[in-house]
């Protein structure tokens, strides 16, 4: 299998990255360091704004023109989802997510994809956070995105290692995997701006984008 191809590394606004989104040009990247949302215009690597997230942020996705974030919250860790009205903030009151729980988050446009690691599964969601479906998941995914109609994971062993992205299919009752490139065991996070990948070297404190 071969490996990724970088375009280009750049150094995070902000410690741990690990969620991104990419809306209208600009590149929204959470970090679990600040839990601040960052607004990159990625030409020029200057953040054009940044937004104090109303908790941890650990996923993210565009739906309906907006940003979508997984949110966590108080001591307990319980994970909510918020919405991210760029120019506009965050909506004061977050939709609490099935059973407290998930981290990555995608968006084909009309759902939204949540990676529930603990749980096992991916949980497709409607954007009011109903549960529309329960994909039971054999294999730990560091990152989800789509990209031209198809939902896309970091997929690796049970310690996050020998990452490689791959085409995800949640057709049947469980999940079925197929590799494309390796890549680094450091990514987390996954988004396509409509021509490259874009991950996080999170704890390197780097935002990469790539082709496979």
């Amino acid at each position: 299998m071969h490996s990724i191809t970088e375009r280009q590394r750049k150094p995070s606004p902000g410690g741990r990255p690990q969620p991104l989104a990419y809306l209208d040009g600009i590149l929204y990247v959470g970090s679990l360091e600040t839990s601040v949302i960052y607004e990159i215009e990625t030409a020029s690597w200057r953040v054009r704004a940044q937004s104090a997230a109303p908790g941890r942020p650990y996923g993210m996705a565009v739906l309906d023109g907006t940003v979508r974030v997984v949110v966590s919250i108080g001591e307990e860790d319980d994970r909510y989802l918020h919405t991210f009205v760029p120019g506009k903030g965050f909506d004061p009151s977050g939709i609490a997510l099935p059973g407290l729980s998930g981290s990555h988050l995608a968006s084909d446009g009309s759902s939204l994809y949540l990676l529930q690691i603990g749980n096992r599964c991916i949980v497709t969601l409607d954007g009011d956070g109903t549960v529309k479906k329960q994909t039971a998941l054999q294999q730990r995914l560091a990152g989800i995105g789509f990209a031209n109609g198809k939902l896309y994971g970091l997929a690796g062993d049970e310690e996050f290692e020998h990452l490689h992205l791959a085409e995800v299919d949640l057709r049947g009752t469980e999940v079925a995997i197929a590799d494309i490139a390796s890549i680094s065991d450091e990514a987390r996070g996954l988004t396509h701006d409509g021509n490259a990948w874009w991950t996080c070297y999170r704890d390197n404190n780097q935002i990469v984008s790539f082709s496979a």
